[in-house]
Order: C-alpha cells, then structure tokens, then sequence
C-alpha cells in the first residue's frame, strides 16, 4: 500500500468509474459548443484581490473556504473556488469584448477548491462545467443558457431535478430592497457573525440554510415586491422564453445564492435524490462584476454545473449512460514473430479509428485470453507460428464463441466491416 492518500475531501477518478465524468463533460458542454460558446482555460489560482471584490467579501467562499497562499514574492494567490471571475478576467485582459462581438460567449471546465466541511457531494476539489454570456443585457441570453442546461441534463437521461428561479433586482431597486430587508433583520436574533452580514450584505442572510434562522425569515420583505418596472419586465420576458420553450421552472424568491455578484435572473439546478446537497448547479446575471474588478460596464450571465453532483444525480435516478466502449479487438500474440505481426496490425487497426489492445508481456495463451475477456473486446485476434506461416490469424467473436481463419492482409477490412 502506498504511504501517501489522497487529500482529506478530495477524490482520484479511476477507470471504470471515470468514464462517467467524461461523458458528463462533454453532455454539458455539446449544447454550448453547437451554440457558439468557444473554449476557454484559466489558471488554477489567481489574485486573491480578484474573489474578494468579484465573489464577496462577506460570503463564506472568501471568508472560510477560499485557500491562500503566498509566493515567495509576497503576491497573495488563491486557488480558484468558483470559475465565472476567473473567466471575465481573462476576458477582459485579452479584450475580448473590443473585437466587435458581442456577447463573448465562453465555456469552460475544470477543477475548484474550497475549504469546508467534506460529506457526499461537497468535497474540497470539485469539478465543473460552466457556459459565460459576457457584454449584452438580454433577456434571451440568460433564457438561452437555462435552456442548454436542460438540453444538457435531459440529454444524459436525468428527469427528477427542477430548476428553480428568480430575480435579485438592480442597482436602482435593490438598494431600496436592502434598506427593508435590514431593518427587518436587525430586529431578529440572531448570532453576531450573521448580524455583521446584516450590514455587508444583507441578502446572504436569506440564504442561511440553518432551521432556526429560516424559520424567522417567514414574514421577510419579498424582493419581488421591490423590483422596478424594468426588472419585473426582463424577468417576465424570460419566464414567457423559458415557458415558450417548454422549459419547466419554480418560482423561488427566497433564492439568491452565495455569491454577490449576480443581478437580476438567478437560478438554481436542484436534484431531489441528492440530500441536503441538492444543487447540481446554477447561476444568473452579474450585470456589475467586470466594474467590480476593474472593467468596463459588461453586462453578462453565467452559470457552472457540478460535474461530481450530476454523476450523484445520474446514479440516484439509476441512470446507465451508454459509454463508449474502451477496446473493440484485442490481439494475442503467441510467439515473437506473432508480436510484430499483431503489433503492426494493432496500429493499423488505431489509425483506422478501432479502439485495439494487445497482450503485452509474453503471456501464455490462457492469461492473455483471461485479460481479453476482461478488456470487453467484441473480438479477440489470436495468432502463433502456425497460423502466420499459411498467412492467416484467428478472429473469435467473444459474445457467440465463433472462431475462424481470416486472411492476415484483410484482417482490419473485415474488422471495420463487422464493427461498422
């Protein structure tokens, strides 16, 4: 055994298993890639300054979970907890938004970190995918994300989650909003650490998912009643989208999330099967992050979906994703000359896109037939002295038991023929 293990909350992706989370990604990403969201990849850690002014001072992300470190240059970096800051940075330093396109539509996946309490579905390195509309305010964009995330999910097979939805407001109605919400805050009891949110940010407090604090926001301002004439509409615009494209929602005004960031459409991926870790994703509007951090005026939407969370989900509803398969023929050499001979017909076998294993090591025909069978090959090539010298292998279908001679020279035609 190994005198190192993985990290406390983190996790190895191992074959069988990891297939699963490949083939999550790339479910999550298909809508977006045939949508026109391009690829992009950003550092695994950046300026702390960046999440502290993007994602919130007063989120628990900055203020407990977030790992630090400093360079032996004195620069303070984080290892990235969340990817939509991290994005619009990029963004904005290749100026992307001056190429006359607008909205800069980009993907991304990749790994996250937080410190914090590791259980099923909340682990310290996580994966996630996640889709970023940046520099155009338009009720369609943030319709047209929600609904690739439904494409998404409907297209592994999952059915059982629900998407929740609502609106935080504007710069010109949410004040007014948070002036109400704190005065009715301060009258309640609660903890001094929760009373300092108060003043940061009040909003966060509607998030709290401790019993005791819920259940004294029952009479809590609703910010829906606050929205202004501008916000109900754009908010109206995108449930009629979301309805006129057959996509079922909730309306949930108590949701806001956990970062200070978003504006206007907010919305959440949740799963049933899941437990107390629900969420399998989410996102909305940040309208006002890339000033946050330095930029222009971009209005923009995001969201990032759980890559580890939707594998729980998929195996909560019992799920069975039809993977690709890892080997389509395995070849078994008996003998030197049948190594090479094999070899060369393995090879030819990859480059004419067949996925091909071979039984390395110079076993005997029993162990390399026992690693065939454990391959999943459809087909087995087996070969020695005898069958190269009358210029044949022998091709056994492993699902009916059928064996016969097939020319060396046709050997990869008849393969790609029976495999289609």
């Amino acid at each position: 055994m190994s005198t190192f293990q993985a990290p406390k909350g983190t996790y190895d992706l191992i074959p069988p298993h990891s297939a699963k989370f490949l083939a999550v990604r790339e479910a999550i990403s298909a809508p977006l890639r045939d949508s026109g969201y391009g690829y992009i990849e950003t550092p695994g850690f950046e300026n702390v300054e960046l999440f502290a002014r993007g994602v919130g001072e007063s989120t628990d992300i900055v203020t407990k979970e977030m790992y630090t470190l400093t360079t032996k240059g004195g620069d303070q970096l984080a290892l990235r907890p969340e990817g939509t800051a991290s994005v619009l940075r990029a963004a904005l330093e290749a100026n992307l938004h001056k190429a006359g396109n607008l909205p800069v539509k980009l993907w991304y996946s990749g790994s996250y970190y937080r410190y914090e309490r590791p259980q099923k579905g909340r682990y310290r390195h996580f994966s996630q995918v996640g889709a970023e509309a940046i520099g155009t305010e338009d009720p369609v964009l943030d319709a047209e994300l929600i609904i690739l995330a439904d494409q998404a999910y409907r297209s592994l097979g999952l059915r059982q989650f629900r998407i929740l939805l609502n609106s935080l407001g504007d710069k010109e109605c949410r004040p007014v909003y948070r002036e109400a919400l704190q005065t009715f805050l301060r009258d309640l009891d609660l903890d001094e650490e929760t009373r300092r949110r108060i003043e940061i940010n009040p909003l966060r407090v509607l998030d709290d998912k401790r019993a005791d604090v819920q259940k004294q926001l029952t009479d809590a301002p609703r910010l829906r009643d606050y929205l202004c004439d501008a916000c109900k509409a754009y908010h109206e615009e995108v449930r009629a989208l979301l309805t006129a494209a057959g996509v079922v929602y909730e309306d949930d005004e108590k949701l806001v999330r956990g970062l200070d960031y978003y504006t206007r459409t907010t919305f959440e991926f949740v799963h049933d099967g899941l437990g107390s870790q629900s969420a399998v994703g989410g996102g909305g509007r940040y309208d006002g992050l890339s000033e946050m951090i330095g930029g222009p005026a971009l209005p923009s939407v995001g969201w990032a979906l759980g890559v580890d969370r939707t594998v729980l989900a998929l195996e909560a509803e019992g799920v069975e994703l039809d993977l690709p398969v890892t080997t389509s023929v395995y070849a078994v050499p008996l003998g030197d000359e049948a190594r090479r001979a094999l070899f060369t017909v393995v090879t030819e076998l990859r480059r004419a896109g067949v996925a091909a294993d071979f039984a390395f090591g110079g076993r005997g025909l029993k162990g390399a037939m026992k690693s065939a069978n454990r391959s999943g090959a459809r087909y087995t090539l087996v070969a020695g002295e005898r069958d190269l010298a009358e210029g044949v292998v022998q091709l056994k279908d492993m699902e009916s038991g059928e064996q016969a001679a097939v020319a060396l020279a046709d050997v990869v035609a008849e393969l790609k023929t029976r495999l289609g």
